[in-house]
């Protein structure tokens, strides 16, 4: 009976998923342990079934493709979850490099700690393309408390927001895991949920999640314009699913966010055509204060000069399809306006 399960849902992953599982099994083999992998190929219309099965042929352990019509990452981990053997499930996602100690430095300590869940320490691949560090900028402007400074923590309801956090790589007890997914089963069937937020808001709330340096994985990000705009797209709609009707404040920020941009549109529509366009030279200026403001804020908590770059040359191409995707979170979700209440997290 393997001691760990790993789970990888992949969706157009053939690129990837021959270097992963090879980093893996450098990593399983370091820490010496009885491990079983599990890639759930979400109805990818490349040949990642194919990529996959040959990068797991010298898996040091035993290895299953499992394939599904296109349901979401959620569906594809949840899907993983229900063929894991082992009492440990390490989440993974497809694009990620797996540091070859992270297995070996922490198993000894999930064996004998308490609190056996822990988040992986992702830093973004530094050889990726410019448009690969949008993301750079959010993160170390939203969760500075960690990344200013890596160390030790433990996520809690309290401290969530103020750190990074995802199942990108995640290893936790299994039942855990099985309960946190059946606690953050969608409302609405649709590929376009969160696959993270709610099952982490629930496992902080419910003994806490470790976030630890040592822990360590290399994230490969979009390295196309193409692929970056699809990615914001659904990242919105993913945005809305986090976070709708968790607290009245954060859907009426969201409602804010899809409207701001049609009123000032027509703002700026009614200024062209009754001939005041420079009235909108004060709203530019504003623009641009607090792009500056953002990305001065970023440097002082360390974020890369390359990846304000970054930002500041996508911002603009960015901002409208993340707003489509908002404009089509709320439509499918819509249920979380009108009537659901949020969801207590307290143990």
């Amino acid at each position: 009976m393997p001691v760990l399960s790993v789970v990888i849902p992949a969706y157009n992953s053939a690129p990837w998923i021959s270097s992963t599982v090879a980093a893996l099994s450098e990593a399983v083999q370091r820490a010496g342990l009885d491990v079983e992998l599990i890639v759930v190929d979400d109805g990818s219309i490349d040949d990642t079934a194919g990529a996959t099965r040959s990068a797991t042929a010298t898996f040091p352990g035993r290895s299953e493709v499992i394939t599904q019509p296109n349901a979401g990452r959620f569906a594809a981990r949840r899907r993983g979850l229900e063929s894991a053997r082992a009492d440990m499930v390490l989440l993974l996602d497809s694009r990620v490099l797996i540091g070859p100690d992270s297995l070996r430095d922490v198993w000894p300590r999930v064996a004998n700690d308490d609190l056996r869940v822990w988040n992986g320490h992702i830093v973004i691949d530094p050889s990726t393309p410019l448009v690969g560090l949008f993301w750079e900028v959010p993160t170390h402007l939203f969760w500075s408390h960690y990344l200013a400074d890596p160390r030790p923590m433990v996520l809690t309801p309290e401290n969530f927001d103020r750190a990074p956090k995802g199942t990108t790589m995640f290893l936790a007890p299994r039942t855990v895991l099985d309960e946190a997914f059946r606690f953050a089963a969608p409302t609405v069937e649709s590929p376009l949920v969160s696959d993270d937020t709610k099952v982490l808001r629930w496992i902080a709330g419910h003994g806490g999640i470790r976030l630890d340096p040592v822990f360590r994985a290399t994230y490969r990000p979009r390295t196309t314009v193409r692929g970056f705009l699809a990615h914001s797209f659904d990242r919105g709609t993913l945005f809305v699913d986090s976070y709708a009707g968790t607290t009245p404040l954060r859907s009426v920020v969201l409602l804010l966010l899809a409207v701001a941009p049609l009123a000032l549109g027509a703002i700026f529509l009614s200024a062209v055509i009754g001939g005041r366009a420079r009235r909108l030279l004060p709203i530019g200026g504003l623009f641009a204060a607090a792009v500056a403001a953002v990305s001065g804020t970023a440097a002082s908590r360390r974020c890369p000069p390359r990846s304000i770059r970054a930002f500041l040359t996508y911002l603009l191409p960015f901002a409208a399809p993340f707003w489509a995707g908002i404009v089509r979170g709320i439509g499918i979700h819509r249920a979380a306006f009108l009537s659901r209440a949020p969801k207590e997290h307290t143990p």
